[in-house]
């Protein structure tokens, strides 16, 4: 006899995933044990609206809100930790 268990995730593993989550690319599994995880974490909830927030934000900024040396200095940041040992 098998017994469904509803799949679930830990806050650690969905912050993990909160850019698949955004960008809708999570496989089914994975985005139902993420469904799940929000319906019962209100932290997580506060996270995922507060990154919305952010990415909206961003969106409106102009050319000349950014300078030019933040953007080159984020964007090698970025790079370094993803070419780090144990970044995915």
């Amino acid at each position: 006899m098998r017994f469904w268990r509803r799949p679930t995730i830990a806050c650690q593993q969905w912050v993990e995933l909160v850019t698949d989550y955004l960008e809708g690319s999570l496989p089914a599994r994975l985005q139902q044990a993420a469904d799940n995880h929000l319906a019962d974490c209100d932290h997580c909830r506060e996270y995922l609206e507060q990154l919305r927030r952010t990415v909206a934000t961003a969106r409106n900024l102009l050319d000349e809100d950014r300078p030019v040396d933040l953007v080159n200095a984020l964007a090698r940041a970025f790079a370094d930790y993803h070419a780090s040992p144990g970044s995915t």
